[in-house]
């Protein structure tokens, strides 16, 4: 029968070739069109709603359609919508960088803009490589973590640890190793792992222009969770080699750990940090890399020395999408957002208990508002994620499993109520599984 979604579905599937999405499943099964967001609701065209327990990959920390990140960006509208960041500036801009040299780990005292995850680690990476050079070294190899993800651009994709993508473009990747990832959150697997880092690095440091990491979560990487210690530990060996350490705080960065930066957790400055998704409260794209200024220092030079860094975008540090990270900064300053959201977690972990008890659950894993359901007893052919999906849809609530690996990643402002349903809805799909 004809609804108000069906339009809408059909001139979609006429037109649009959808991200991480097999288009023939969508013959079966039925895309959502959204119509309209309001807190942690999506709501479709039928006005059906459903609890976003991902936050829209991970973005809406505030929720859809806040007020004052929306009416701060109208304000802006009115005043200045774009402007190259060559030559010129603006206030958002300048705002902006100085509010994240100051809510960053100190010692990361520059800012430069890009548009989205994957290119603020692309610029991570080169500005790296282009710091040795500048200093004279040839480093043309990138360390990473196994079972690590990093985004889909191609050097962002090189430093990545995902088979499937390493199989399909291998020839178009930069040179990349990878050292183990701890095995699980405990201390003695993170100093298990260091040994494994060091080794690498006391054979190769000199090739190696940095390491990169996530910290504490890897979030692609079916959330994968490790001890803080490791970062700690890493940074030592790496500053011992030379090697930059790049933490990609794109995910776990904006309190999603507990702390706004998930290096705090370490006690670590990295040489680079990369930001973007929570950056503006899911409203715009928008992306940074902080670095340090030994390595900005490394780059001014009088032009005909051509040690300047090569790297642009047409919408660099774009003034709306500026607007909307300050607006989105400025409500972590307003409330105790990192307070209440250690309540919610400690909450979250307490329903997390009745899952253990489930044949088919291996084990259940949380880093502050990030916590993960590992299912275990099942063939990827089976895709036990597009049933929890589906279910999860017919009950009104948004959840997106990774494979085998349901987790909530929900909006800030989500109550206990929601957690309730969001998280009972999961249960419920599990067990029925």
């Amino acid at each position: 029968m004809e609804n108000k979604n069906s339009h809408i579905v059909t001139e979609d599937l006429k037109y649009i070739w959808h991200p991480c999405t097999q288009m023939k499943d969508h013959e079966t099964l039925p895309l959502i069109p959204i119509s309209r967001g309001e807190g942690v609701y999506l709501y479709d065209f039928e006005d059906k709603s459903y609890i976003d327990a991902i936050s829209s990959w991970w973005v809406n920390i505030f929720g859809h359609v806040n007020p004052y990140i929306s009416a701060k960006i109208k304000e802006q509208l009115d005043t200045l919508e774009h402007v190259l960041l060559a030559g010129f500036t603006h206030k958002p801009a300048v705002h902006l960088a100085e509010k994240l040299v100051n809510l960053t780990p100190k010692g990361l005292e520059k800012v430069f803009f890009a548009d989205n995850g994957s290119s603020a680690v692309e610029v991570a990476l080169k500005m790296s490589f282009h710091y040795h050079r500048n200093c004279g070294e040839h480093r043309p190899l990138f360390l990473s973590l196994s079972n690590s993800y990093h985004g889909e651009t191609i050097g962002a994709l090189s430093v990545g640890d995902v088979e499937l993508y390493k199989e399909t473009y291998a020839p178009l990747l930069i040179s990349c190793i990878q050292t183990p990832v701890p095995k699980d959150q405990t201390e003695q697997s993170a100093k298990e792992a260091i040994i494994e880092l060091e080794k690498i690095l006391e054979e190769r440091g000199s090739e190696i222009s940095a390491f990169i990491i996530e910290p504490l979560v890897q979030g692609a990487g079916s959330m994968h969770m490790y001890h803080p210690l490791y970062i700690s530990l890493a940074k030592k060996i790496c500053e011992k080699h030379g090697v930059h350490l790049i933490a990609d705080e794109i995910m776990v960065g904006f309190g999603r750990t507990g702390t706004m930066f998930a290096c705090e957790q370490a006690g670590v400055t990295p040489d680079f940090m990369t930001i973007s998704k929570g950056l503006t409260g899911g409203y715009l794209p928008l992306a940074i890399t902080m670095t340090t200024l030994d390595i900005y220092s490394a780059f001014y030079c009088d032009y005909n020395d051509h040690k300047a860094f090569l790297h642009s975008h047409s919408y660099t540090g774009n003034p709306l999408a500026c607007t909307a990270a300050l607006a989105t900064i400025e409500l972590f300053e307003a409330s105790d957002v990192l307070g209440e959201n250690r309540k919610k977690s400690a909450y979250i972990l307490e329903k997390l208990e009745k899952f253990k008890a489930l044949k088919n659950v291996k084990e259940v894993r949380q880093t502050g508002m990030i916590s993960a359901i590992e299912l275990q007893g099942y063939t990827p052919q089976e895709r036990i994620g597009l049933k929890v999906y589906q279910y999860g849809l017919d009950n009104g609530v948004l959840l997106r499993p990774l494979g085998h690996i349901v987790y909530f990643m929900p909006p800030y402002i989500i109550t206990y109520e929601q957690i309730d349903k969001m998280m009972d809805t999961a249960y419920e799909a599990i067990v029925g599984l």
